[in-house]
């Protein structure tokens, strides 16, 4: 059984790691609020921008744009997977790699090749040790993350799939639902699928016939429909990339929040019964000394 002193020495170190653990509850509270607030006001133009590359894709247009067109056959596949830079939040990033290595398998199984870029140290390390092929990574990008940090990424991605080297490309991140749950997604960039986001109106003069809009397209002026289909095919790309990487850092202050506090509580718990460990070995202590006096004092007599 421990002596008094020992315990007393374990109860120092637990309070002073709690008052770490709860710092960095407070500190990521903090952040939280600040990475939810751009993340709500990022939120109404990706899904924007969702819904009108949505109706572009529905549209039977006489030009197609590469990045519309489904590939006969699928060799190779590229994933944009977007984890945190740092640790400490939970079951965030495992979760998140245990969904990706899901799908990537499915592509393994049946002799398709991936490639990946990554966007934070976390997933820079664990690819690297997983035997991934890496195309592109960008670490450290911060709190608050500014488009040209992560485009890089994006251009390696769109360079492989414009020279047929990639025929997808998923990204991969956390969706933020509240502050106690984070769902792990992996959705299709390219090529666009064609899923209507919402149903036609007269006003919208589209017609609808066997769930799919047709004898539609639109008008591109001034510059022809490849140029502007490219930029605003591109635009939509970084956006949604973009997207996910100001909702993963939401995610990774909420994950990181609620780890801290569940490990300051722990720290509580730990202490509790420290403490009553602490006083059943004083106790002992006492009883001992009282009995070696009382047996000291039989002796005398």
């Amino acid at each position: 059984m421990s002596t008094a002193r020992e315990i007393t020495t374990k109860i120092g170190s637990i309070k002073n790691t709690q008052k770490i653990t709860r710092a960095m509850e407070l500190v990521a509270a903090s952040k939280m609020r600040r990475a939810q607030e751009r993340m709500a006001m990022s939120r109404p133009y990706a899904a924007k921008i969702r819904r009108v590359i949505s109706h572009v894709a529905l549209a039977h247009a006489e030009y197609q744009h590469p990045y519309m067109v489904q590939r006969d056959t699928v060799k190779r596949v590229g994933f944009i997977v977007i984890t945190t830079d740092r640790g400490l939040c939970g079951g965030l990033n495992i979760n998140l790699f245990r969904k990706t290595l899901t799908e990537m398998k499915k592509y393994d199984d049946q002799g398709i090749g991936v490639d990946v870029c990554v966007v934070g140290r976390k997933g820079e390390v664990f690819f690297g040790n997983f035997g991934a092929n890496i195309l592109g990574a960008v670490t450290h990008i911060g709190d608050k993350p500014a488009l040209q940090d992560i485009i890089g990424v994006v251009k390696v991605m769109l360079n492989n799939y414009d020279e047929g080297k990639l025929d997808r490309i998923y990204v991969c991140a956390n969706a933020f639902v509240n502050t106690m749950i984070q769902k792990p997604f992996v959705r299709q960039l390219l090529p666009l699928q064609k899923e209507a986001e919402h149903i036609p109106t007269d006003k919208e003069k589209f017609i609808e016939k066997d769930n799919l809009y047709t004898h539609w397209d639109y008008l591109y002026e001034p510059d022809s429909a490849k140029t502007l289909l490219t930029m605003l095919l591109i635009r939509y790309i970084e956006s949604q990339v973009y997207q996910a990487v100001i909702e993963n850092i939401a995610c990774e202050q909420a994950a990181r929040m609620m780890a801290m506090k569940n490990a300051t509580d722990n720290a509580k718990e730990i202490i509790k019964e420290l403490q009553l460990a602490y006083n059943k070995a004083r106790q002992a202590s006492i009883t001992r000394e009282i009995a070696e006096i009382v047996a000291g004092a039989a002796a005398l007599e």
